[in-house]
């Protein structure tokens, strides 16, 4: 997210509205035919998936899905030559990557856009979703509070990053040792708060979210994640401690009676269900600005 200005990023939600409203009127809009997406999944999705394949087909594109058994990523080509061969064939590329620095090389080595689809650092396609369910439900999220409530991990850094774009406060509620890392600790700067008790974090706040305890990769470290972020449960009775017209998102998917409780994602305050069909609407509208037929590669 620190890659475009504020500007920008404000223009890509709004045009992400606009194009789902295209969408809800069956209005064709192709403006990226004959253009191609490559993506390369080496974490499982199917958010991620569905809303990149999609949105590349309803803009008139097409998307190639590739897994590290696919192709020769899987057997130890080096990243720089994959690039270096990939980006002359299609129009961008998105990954869903475990270290961060697989992006960055990629990117560094390719001729088109690079689209982080997820890693262990950042998550930041989820973010413009996220931004663009507040500013439907609720107007802008400037000056606002915003409570993360769970594992200092990949979806909170973005939810930092977003504090400084969008400009609203983050709190946030881990177990200690679960915080985020220092450098976005410290890109956040006073517009970050990291406390120990939920409540705390929930009070008055107007957008509670949090995500699941043991992320991909961790599997190992289940039990004792379970253990230590069993009081960090956001529940209904948790969200009665925030502002009276709250929003609860989660990026989903989510463990019922793990992070969240059981009935939460059918309280009426939570909006998990139009966040995750906005990834697709923002995506399109990243994917517009990145590939439209205008675009010149380097």
């Amino acid at each position: 997210m620190m890659d475009y200005t504020q500007e920008e990023l404000v223009r890509v939600i709004r045009r992400g509205m606009e194009l789902k409203d295209l969408r809800n009127r069956s209005v064709l809009f192709e403006p990226l035919k004959n253009r191609v997406l490559g993506m390369i999944f080496e974490k499982s999705s199917t958010r991620t998936r569905v809303s990149f394949e999609a949105g590349m087909i309803q803009l008139g594109g097409q998307a190639i899905f590739l897994s590290p058994r696919d192709t020769q990523l899987g057997r130890g080509e080096p990243i720089a030559d994959a690039a270096k061969v990939m980006s002359r064939m299609v129009d961008a590329v998105m990954i869903r990557t475990f270290e961060h620095s697989t992006l960055t090389e990629f990117a560094a080595n390719s001729r088109v856009p690079v689209i982080n689809g997820l890693s262990n650092d950042l998550h930041p396609c989820q973010l413009l979703a996220d931004m663009q369910t507040f500013l439907e439900h609720r107007g802008s999220i400037q000056g606002k509070t915003v409570a993360w409530i769970g594992d200092g991990y990949n979806m909170c850094n973005s939810y930092i990053e977003a504090a400084i774009q969008f400009d609203f406060q983050l709190r946030i509620a881990c177990p200690e040792g679960y915080e985020p890392s220092a450098q976005f600790l410290a890109l956040g700067g006073d517009r970050v708060t990291v406390v120990r008790d939920p409540r705390e974090a929930v009070a008055g706040a107007h957008l509670v979210t949090t995500d699941v305890w043991t992320s991909m990769g961790q599997e190992e470290e289940s039990a004792k994640r379970m253990a230590l972020f069993k009081p960090f449960q956001v529940t209904r009775e948790l969200l009665d401690l925030a502002a009276a017209d709250v929003l609860f998102m989660h990026c989903l998917p989510a463990h019922r009676g793990e992070e969240i409780s059981e009935d939460l994602l059918d309280d009426p305050r939570s909006v998990a269900w139009d966040q995750a069909e906005n990834r697709l609407h923002a995506q399109k509208a990243l994917l517009e600005m990145l590939v439209a037929p205008s675009y010149q590669p380097a």
